[in-house]
């Protein structure tokens, strides 16, 4: 089993569910973490939790696009042995596109800003600093199994999420061409019993609110993924779009970037 190399992991989405589990358990595994969200109070009390040694937080909205390469000089100035980006904010909304006068097109905005742009708009930032390592340096992204297979109830989500999975995918083959020691890792979660999904955000949702995979299952797949150096991770039901027609649509990417290439000879 390879190991993780990463010595010290930014996770961007960390004051709840993946993000929060996932920066706790690379410090228990040894890593240190600078966790980022807008919830001072949450950051403050992940930080106490695990001790200042193993962890530093910066409080930042990232859909604020115009402060992204303020927010990374400060981050990369505070923390030059920062080797690894994960990116996970992620806010999901309801919409029947149907009814036209139902549809809040600034939450569109929001929710495409948030689940998309700024994720751009931070790996562009981000690059630079990767790039100039001598070291295997890696940005890691959180997208979804909706991204491969929409639901009908958040079409924008699916969307949003549908076109960080296209960037990650031709991101992925530049960087191998053009600095291959930036990784870049994928990670298709399923449905996860997190805040994403509680009456706050998601008001429309009805019944029960526990269902999706259990947060510390969910964390535990993910992790043994990355241990073992895969660059996309499916887990739960995201393995059953991601390991059938996702490997045909992923053949013909490769096949056009390889004709692409003899075009150019």
């Amino acid at each position: 089993m390879m190991s993780f190399p990463y010595k010290k992991i930014l996770v961007i989405g960390a004051t709840s569910g993946i993000g929060e589990d996932l920066a706790s358990k690379f410090v228990s595994e040894g890593h240190k973490v600078v966790v980022v969200g807008r919830r001072q109070e949450k950051l403050d009390q992940f930080v106490q939790k695990h001790g200042k040694d193993k962890a530093d937080s910066m409080v930042f909205d990232i859909t604020k696009l115009d402060k992204i390469l303020s927010f990374v000089k400060d981050v990369t100035s505070a923390h030059p042995d920062l080797d690894c980006v994960f990116m996970n904010s992620g806010i999901q909304r309801s919409f029947n596109f149907a009814k036209p006068d139902t549809v809040d097109l600034s939450t569109i905005s929001d929710e495409f800003t948030t689940n998309y742009l700024s994720y751009l708009h931070l790996t562009n930032a981000f690059l630079p600093y990767l790039q100039q390592s001598k070291q295997e340096t890696a940005l890691i992204y959180t997208t979804s199994g909706l991204a491969l297979t929409p639901m009908l109830r958040c079409g924008n989500y699916c969307a949003s999420k549908a076109a960080l999975h296209h960037y990650i995918l031709v991101l992925r083959e530049q960087m191998k061409q053009e600095s291959p020691n930036v990784k870049v890792v994928e990670i298709f979660p399923p449905a996860v019993h997190t805040e994403l999904h509680n009456e706050k955000n998601q008001p429309d949702i009805k019944g029960p609110r526990d269902f999706g995979m259990p947060l510390d299952e969910f964390t535990s797949k993910t992790w043994k993924g990355l241990r073992e150096g895969k660059e996309q991770i499916a887990v739960g039901t995201s393995e059953m779009s991601f390991n059938s027609w996702e490997q045909e649509r992923q053949k013909g990417f490769h096949k056009m970037i390889e004709m692409m290439a003899k075009s150019q000879d």
